[in-house]
């Protein structure tokens, strides 16, 4: 099923959490399991997604469905925004700029991170003048969507060799097509999120490619981006989203333990979906610490460079207002 911009706006919000939230503690937890709508992305898996699939929320009363694809993060915390899905999943520049801009989300979890293992690679053909950041100045590179994680790593990228953030066009290209655009040099230069470490795979082992630069290099350790919840959700919810939370980085864990047969999770998901599961074997896993534990510089590195381009009033936000917090159900 795929989901267009006009039935995100005429479908209605999640109605159980809300009828839930007037009962009692006792009575809550024997309400209706609590369902929870999400856009998947191609090619990959979410902690979460992995997380139902090993049975980690049976009997917590959560329930998973997946409504659709998103192409990207800001098409997910439209969803999210819009009621049509019960949680986000986006760019950490993207989920800031959401909450900036009077949308009521709380960063629930990091969904994924980069590291020396897991990253995002810009990659060009072998016989391509391009040898180094300096050189994209002009050209075009496919990004997965604007606005979010790659779209803001190619700025940081320029601006670190002394580059206009926007020196290089970007042009927007579906995860599998980002192989055939490159090889027809319909682009310069295709970027690969993290998140589509199968298309990547795939990419470099058909071989006539390499790598330009990596997120890793310009942006360091982080988290690359976060599963989003509303916090009327939250708080109508509690339990939920903190088990939801809490066996999502138990998955992420269990992953990083136990890396091929996450992989053959994934080819059994990517199976289903009637994608290609093969491609599995190139996942590179999610990149998070352990308990997919945050810090305050995932949010904030993300928050002064916001502030600095004049895209976030100056002390708007800092990452505590952005966290989740295991019982917090306030209303900003």
């Amino acid at each position: 099923m795929t989901i267009t911009r006009r039935s995100l706006l005429l479908r209605a919000p999640l109605a159980a959490g809300i009828i839930a939230a007037g009962l009692p503690s006792i009575a809550r937890s024997q309400a209706a399991s609590v369902k929870i709508r999400y856009l998947a992305s191609r090619g990959g898996i979410s902690p979460h997604e992995l997380a139902a699939e090993l049975g980690y929320f049976k009997g917590l009363g959560i329930e998973l469905e997946n409504v659709g694809y998103a192409a990207g993060g800001p098409e997910s915390l439209f969803a999210l925004a819009s009621g049509s899905v019960d949680l986000g999943s986006a760019a950490t520049p993207a989920v800031i700029n959401s909450i900036a801009g009077g949308n009521d989300f709380v960063a629930a979890y990091p969904s994924n991170g980069i590291n020396k293992e897991v990253k995002s690679v810009f990659y060009v053909l072998e016989d391509s003048p391009i040898k180094s950041i300096a050189d994209i100045a002009g050209k075009t590179i496919s990004v997965n969507t604007l606005g979010a994680h790659l779209d803001y790593t190619v700025r940081e990228a320029l601006r670190g060799v002394g580059l206009p953030p926007d020196a290089a066009k970007l042009v927007v290209v579906p995860g599998p097509q980002l192989e055939q655009t490159l090889r027809s040099r319909q682009v310069d230069v295709a970027g690969l999120g993290y998140w589509q470490a199968t298309f990547a795979g795939q990419l470099v082992s058909n071989g006539g490619v390499r790598g330009i630069f990596n997120d890793t290099d310009v942006l360091g350790e982080i988290a690359g981006g976060f599963v989003v919840l509303r916090r009327d959700f939250i708080a109508a919810n509690p339990d939920a989203a903190r088990n939801f939370v809490e066996q999502s980085a138990r998955a992420a864990d269990w992953s990083r333990q136990n890396p091929d047969e996450a992989r053959k999770v994934l080819a059994g998901v990517l199976d289903k979906r009637g994608e290609n599961g093969e491609l599995a074997r190139f996942w590179t896993g999610f990149g998070l610490r352990e308990k997919a534990a945050v810090t305050d510089r995932d949010v904030d590195f993300w928050v002064s460079v916001l502030e600095r381009d004049g895209r976030l009033p100056k002390g708007k936000l800092k990452a505590a207002d952005i966290l989740y917090r295991p019982g917090e159900t306030k209303t900003n």
